[in-house]
Parts: structure tokens; sequence; C-alpha cells
């Protein structure tokens, strides 16, 4: 089914987003205007012919409900969305969406909780779901297409902290914490992804999922990057931090380095603990966040709605039963 994208404005969609909060028509007339633009279409069968269902009266149905004249169904905005079976109200996940698009450093579930009313696992598998929905559509495209500058770092998130002393020369692996490879095109988009270890396997197989070998790759002295750089057109170019060498020309790792900052802020600051098992979804609703810094947050709200179209997270798919 092919969205229709309606064009808007920032002005446009945070003057309408009180109201989208507040009351559940709003809400719901926001989400169809801003999922289908001015061509409302069935997302079973893609169909344009369809109608509003009326109450008596002449006013919406009580469940905003459509009817398509293709396939004979009824339907809503919600379906085909990630909000698909949510007893939900629309309006909280305008509300949720909202947060999550324009804080910085992201909104937790218990935030959500405390400020639409709902129960704690309600407000969690919410923000699951739109996390969900801000995955790049498969995956998105390679960084550094057409010779682009690309950095690549790892860090460890989570865990109680490090004892005094306990870390050796090298690269340690904490039990307690998850490994995260971040890869950052300068001016560009960025990704993180979250690794069972950062073994030369693992490494090797996120680098060149996710890395055009045109690019130019600029990592640390990292021993493990050193035959991985060897594939790359562009070549590989290394920074020592263990010499205290952090920049020498334009070759730093300082973009992902501070892309890290963000992400543990987020994490420690906003959300507390993040289990390994849910980790890439938080990393998903990052990378959305920093991938889309530069429109504004009506825009990035908008994409958001967008991506949420033809998504679906179960609760079962969501715990781990499927």
């Amino acid at each position: 089914m092919t969205q229709r994208p309606v064009a808007t404005s920032k002005s446009e969609v945070v003057a309408a987003l009180p109201a989208a909060c507040s009351d559940e028509r709003a809400a719901v007339e926001f989400w169809e205007r801003h999922r289908w633009g001015d061509t409302p279409n069935c997302p079973r069968c893609g169909d344009t012919a369809v109608v509003q269902m009326k109450a008596k009266d002449g006013s919406r149905n009580a469940r905003f409900l459509w009817r398509c004249h293709g396939c004979k169904q009824q339907f809503s905005v919600r379906v085909g969305t990630v909000m698909e079976d949510s007893p939900i109200p629309v309006r909280h996940w305008c509300h949720a969406l909202w947060l999550a698009c324009s804080s910085k450093k992201g909104v937790s579930a218990k935030q959500i909780e405390r400020t639409v009313g709902v129960s704690y696992k309600s407000a969690l598998f919410l923000m699951h779901r739109i996390r969900f929905a801000m995955v790049a559509p498969d995956g998105g495209a390679p960084l550094g297409v057409n010779g682009g500058t690309v950095e690549v770092d790892e860090t460890y998130v989570g865990g109680k902290p490090r004892k005094k002393g306990t870390r050796r020369p090298g690269r340690p692996s904490p039990k307690a914490k998850a490994p995260v490879v971040g890869m950052v095109e300068r001016d560009g988009r960025m990704r993180l992804l979250h690794v069972d270890d950062l073994s030369a396997p693992n490494l090797r197989g996120a680098i060149k999922e996710h890395i055009a070998e045109s690019s130019r790759l600029i990592t640390d002295e990292y021993n493990l990057y050193t035959r991985i750089g060897r594939d790359f057109e562009g070549g590989h170019e290394t920074v020592k931090h263990s010499d205290g060498e952090y920049a020498r020309g334009d070759v730093t790792t300082n973009t992902i380095e501070s892309v890290f900052a963000l992400l543990k802020r987020s994490i420690y600051g906003t959300y507390h603990n993040v289990s390994r098992k849910h980790l890439h979804r938080y990393l998903s609703e990052r990378e959305f966040v920093y991938n889309f810094r530069r429109v504004d947050d009506g825009e990035r709200m908008v994409r958001a709605i967008q991506q949420a179209d033809n998504r679906r997270l179960t609760y079962k798919q969501q715990i781990g039963r499927e």
C-alpha cells in the first residue's frame, strides 16, 4: 500500500497537538491526516473507495470506523499500524509519540504512566511499539555510499559500575554490560547495533552489513579493525587513544563518541535501566531521533506516524514467545 504523506509544517503540527493529546476525535483525525493525507485508503486491500461510518445523528461513528467498498471490511486508523488491537486511546499514543520525537534524551515508560494514567505495563508496551515503528525500513541504506567518511567505535552500556582498577589493557568484556557498536557518517546518518559480544565475526558482520565498501573508515586502534579496514576502498585511518591522540586533522572518532554520550545520558538519566533483551528498541529510538535531527519536531513526528504504517508488534513477539 502506498503512503500518501500530507504537506505540513512545524506550526501546523504543533498547533494541532494539544487537542490531539487530549481529545480522542482530534487525535484520530490528526493520525488519519498524517497517515493518509488527502486520500484515505483501506489498510487491508489498498482500495481508496472508502467512506466514514456515521452515527444516527450524522456524527462520526463512536469507534471512528471506515468502510471499504473494495473488500467490504470495516477498519479504523489503528488497523495496519503499531496501534492495532491496542485498547489504549489514540490521544495517549499521540502524547507518547510526541514526547518520544521531541525529547533529545528520550522519554521513559514511567513518565508516560504518570502523565496519561495508564498502567506501567501498558505504558511500556506502548513505548516499545513506538520504538518498533522508528526502525528504519529495510534496515536503512548503507552508510558512506559514494566514498563518504564513516566513524566506527564500540561501547558498553547498562550493568553495574565497573570497580576501580579492574579495567585491563585492550577491550574488557564486562558481563554485566551490553556491547553496542556505533557507526556514523560525517554530516549524515547513524546506526547503533547491540551485538552479543565484540568478537571479530560479530564486528566484521556489523560493519560489512551497514557500511558501503566504497567509504573511508575511521576507528581507534583496536586491533580487530585492522583486518576489517583493508576491505574499504576509501582507506582505513585510526586515532591512537592510548597515546592521548584524539584528533589528527579530520581523523577523529569524536562524532561517534558524542553519539555514545547522548545514548548513555538517555539510559542513565531517563530510562535508568535497560535490559539486554529490549536494548535494540531503545537504540532504534535514539537512532531515529538522531537521523532526523535536521528536521523540526513536527516533521519528525509526521515521519514516525508514516513509518508506523504496516508495522505490527504483538505482546507475544515483544516478550519473545513467538
